[in-house]
């Protein structure tokens, strides 16, 4: 539970500027659609999908590393990155299920950005059901574990000589395209109230120098 009174002594720290402009990018955000990068070994291309994640209200990122463990990583942890939940995959074991796995149970359809014949063209995607889009290596495209425990397969419609798109370019045609469906329909796509008072909170304390003395400091003066 979010301590109110603590909330609003940090706010106290911040403009009116900066708290609107968090309450109205938390009304755009989403955990309809999440984005899962497998294998990306390229952190500038990691870093132009989270950014492109949170241009197009994506909250949730979730980060595969079975052979490329923590170059990505220590990328996505700034930048615009810090207004971005993104959660990491990197035991021992077969990470990529594991994703798969925890996704499943959270409700979502896993869908494989492929330029497979099977895929279904980007303009006749069903936004309907709670999605996870899966990107790949641009030279090798998603693993075929991820082809093989897929529920469908999604490609951008090209009709030039160049046969695949720059991941982070292919993710904003995408993530540009489902959320402006969405937006326009009647999916109840919002995060919940808890869900948005949460975030905000988070936000709140991650804009604070020195977050922590200054709680203590807060503490310490009710006692």
């Amino acid at each position: 539970m979010i301590d109110k009174k603590l909330l609003n002594y940090f706010e106290t720290f911040l403009t009116d500027k900066r708290k609107n402009l968090f309450k109205k990018v938390i009304e755009n955000r989403t955990k309809h659609f999440t984005v899962v990068l497998e294998d990306i070994f390229q952190p500038h291309n990691a870093s132009a999908v989270v950014r492109t994640c949170d241009i197009f209200g994506i909250q949730n990122i979730h980060v595969i590393e079975n052979k490329y463990t923590n170059k990505v990583s220590r990328h996505v942890a700034k930048g615009s990155q810090k207004w971005i939940s993104s959660k990491r995959y990197k035991s021992d074991g077969n990470n990529t299920k594991i994703c798969i796995d925890n996704l499943r149970e959270k409700g979502y359809q896993i869908i494989a950005t492929t330029p497979h014949n099977n895929s279904c063209l980007l303009h006749e995607f069903d936004i309907s059901k709670k999605t996870a889009f899966v990107f790949g290596v641009e030279s090798e495209g998603v693993s075929d574990d991820v082809k093989e425990q897929a529920d469908g397969f999604l490609k951008i419609p090209m009709v030039g000589f160049t046969e695949s798109l720059n991941i982070s370019v292919a993710a904003a045609i995408i993530l540009q395209e489902t959320t402006t469906k969405l937006r326009n329909s009647t999916i109840d796509w919002q995060l919940s109230i808890e869900e948005k008072e949460t975030l905000y909170y988070d936000w709140v304390k991650k804009t604070i120098k020195n977050v922590e003395k200054i709680e203590k400091h807060y503490h310490h003066h009710l006692k």
